[in-house]
């Protein structure tokens, strides 16, 4: 699925303890939605009317939050049978908007996802499941710093529309959080009264508006 093209809380699935299991774990079945069935095919993100951003804990006492402004991706969206879904999603590392400039050198720079040497950090999915009337867990592998972990990510169906234009859209949103020390980003100051400067824990958020890609002729 393009389920997403612009430039899901990703979290890895052995740091989930607290988390009641889901129906399908449980025995019951969770069915798709027939409607989504037309759903079915090919879709891009629109960057204009999407958001692929992150918040992490600043000096214990503040939340600093930024977005990647440049990315790719192609998305396949299955409606009858999500296990069919899939994504790819490729992102700039040079592309990092935090609202403050030398900050944002900072976190291009070798201290953090060194975009001179790592230009790109992906995500490709390796299998889908609905486990909730609305939500789907993707699992798949995110690679930052040439450094592969596998991450899941929860993705809810917030709905699907035709624009005054003609553009089919739909919508998802997700949020997880992952280990930033997994993927290599270590660098950190500490603080005099104790702590960290830089939180370890790295919240990931998806704001998706997707239009579905015309079918080939």
């Amino acid at each position: 699925m393009n389920l997403f093209s612009r430039t899901s809380l990703l979290r890895r699935p052995e740091t989930r303890p607290e988390t009641a299991p889901s129906p399908a774990a449980a025995g019951t079945a969770v069915l798709p939605d027939p409607g989504l069935a037309a759903l079915t095919g090919e879709w891009m993100i629109d960057p204009a009317h999407s958001r692929i951003g992150f918040s992490v804990r600043h000096a214990m006492v503040t939340t600093v939050r930024g977005a990647f402004l440049e990315y790719e991706s192609r998305l396949y969206f299955d409606g009858r049978n999500p296990a069919r879904s899939r994504a790819q999603i490729s992102l700039s590392t040079a592309s990092v908007d935090t609202g403050v400039e030398q900050r944002d050198a900072h976190l291009t720079g070798r201290d953090f996802l060194d975009a001179r040497k790592h230009p790109r950090m992906t995500y490709t999915s390796s299998s889908v499941q609905l486990i909730g009337k609305d939500v789907y867990r993707m699992t798949g592998d995110l690679t930052i710093r040439g450094i592969t972990r596998p991450v899941v990510l929860d993705l809810t169906y917030i709905g699907h529309v035709t624009d005054p234009f003609g553009y089919e859209r739909v919508g998802f949103d997700g949020t997880t959080t992952i280990n930033r020390s997994d993927w290599g980003l270590t660098y950190n100051a500490r603080l005099a009264e104790g702590g960290a400067m830089v939180s370890e824990r790295l919240r990931l958020q998806f704001d998706i508006a997707a239009i579905r890609t015309p079918a080939a002729p």
